[in-house]
C-alpha cells in the first residue's frame, strides 16, 4: 500500500475526537490498515493511530517483537484495534519515557496506568478483549489518546522531564519517533 505523511503537533485535526468506525471488513478499511502498518514500519514506530495520517476514525495499530528505540520493552503482539474502550485496573501509575511520530525528536516522561483492560474490534468486526500491563498497557493508552485528541506532552506532569531525544538519550539510535 503506502507510507503516508504523519501530521505533526500543531495540526488542529490531532486535537479532535475521532469518529467511530461503522463498517468493518471493507476495502477502504483494509487499505487504511495497510497504510498504517506501512507507515509504522517505515518510521520504526511501535504503534500509530489513524488521526496521525489525517484519517478521523477510531483505528489504531501497534505491536513489535523488538524495538531499537525501546530496547528494554517486552514484545507486544501485532494488533489492529478499532473503536476501543479502556478500563483502568487499579490506581497504580508508573512513569515512562514516550516519543511520538507526531512530536518528532522529543521524548517526555509520562504517567500511565500500569494495568488496563481494553476492548474493541479487529478489521473484520471480531471482538478483541485483553487485560495487559507494563509497556503493552502504555502503548495502548498512548495510541488511544490520539483517538480522543490528546498528545502525550499534554500528560506530562514535570516539564523538566521533556526534551530532545538526542540530548536525553545520546546513545539511543533514534531514527524517528513513534
Amino acid at each position: 500500500m503506502a507510507v503516508r505523511p504523519v501530521l505533526k503537533m500543531g495540526s488542529p485535526s490531532l486535537l479532535q475526537r475521532s469518529e467511530l468506525v461503522a463498517d468493518f471488513d471493507t476495502p477502504e478499511l483494509h487499505a487504511l490498515i495497510d497504510d498504517l502498518f506501512d507507515t509504522m514500519r517505515a518510521t520504526n514506530g511501535v504503534g500509530i493511530a489513524a488521526p496521525q495520517i489525517g484519517v478521523n476514525l477510531q483505528v489504531v495499530i501497534f505491536g513489535f517483537d523488538a524495538s531499537p528505540r525501546y530496547p528494554d520493552a517486552a514484545p507486544v503482539p501485532q494488533t489492529v484495534l478499532i473503536n476501543p474502550e479502556i478500563t483502568l485496573l487499579g490506581d497504580d501509575e508508573e512513569l515512562g519515557w514516550e516519543g511520538c511520530l507526531s512530536v518528532p525528536g522529543l521524548r517526555g516522561e509520562v504517567p500511565r496506568h500500569v494495568r488496563i483492560r481494553y476492548r474493541g474490534f479487529d478489521q473484520y468486526g471480531e471482538t478483541i478483549a485483553r487485560e495487559v500491563s507494563g509497556f503493552h498497557a502504555r502503548v495502548v493508552q498512548h495510541e488511544c489518546d490520539h483517538l480522543w485528541g490528546v498528545l502525550y506532552p499534554q500528560r506530562i506532569r514535570d516539564m523538566t522531564r521533556f526534551g530532545f531525544t538526542e540530548v536525553l538519550f545520546p546513545g539511543l539510535n533514534d531514527l524517528r519517533d513513534e
